[in-house]
């Protein structure tokens, strides 16, 4: 398999006290913080991108754009799920949305770009 247009991929999270915008830091309320979605909508676009990559090639975020829609309270699930969209060179974008059982929690786009592992770290660290 290699990367295509319609790569799909997910993940899922009951919201736990950890996640929630007051533990993050990020707010003072007792619900699902942005940062955790933001986090949530990247797992996503890996999981779409597992088993396509060559080996020794990982990807590495780029670009967030969030708009969180409504609140989820503590217990609650929550699905990301990620389609890719749209590929320029090395360069990944997803559509991305969350949502819980009451709907849309939050909708964007996260771009990713494929590195090389090995020459990233070189050069990062």
């Amino acid at each position: 398999m290699k990367i295509a247009v319609g790569l799909r991929g997910d993940a899922k999270l009951i919201v736990l006290q950890a996640d929630t915008a007051a533990a993050l830091g990020s707010g003072s309320v007792e619900v699902l913080g942005t940062p955790r979605i933001v986090g949530l909508c990247e797992e996503a676009t890996c999981s779409a991108l597992h088993g396509v990559l060559e080996e020794g090639s990982t990807t590495v975020g780029m670009r967030v754009q969030i708009d969180h829609l409504q609140p989820t309270p503590v217990g609650a699930a929550v699905i990301a799920e990620a389609v890719l969209e749209k590929i320029e060179g090395r360069r990944l974008t997803f559509n991305v949305t969350a949502s819980d059982e009451r709907g849309l929690v939050a909708a964007g786009k996260v771009t990713r770009i494929v590195v090389d592992v090995e020459n990233f770290m070189a050069k990062c660290c």
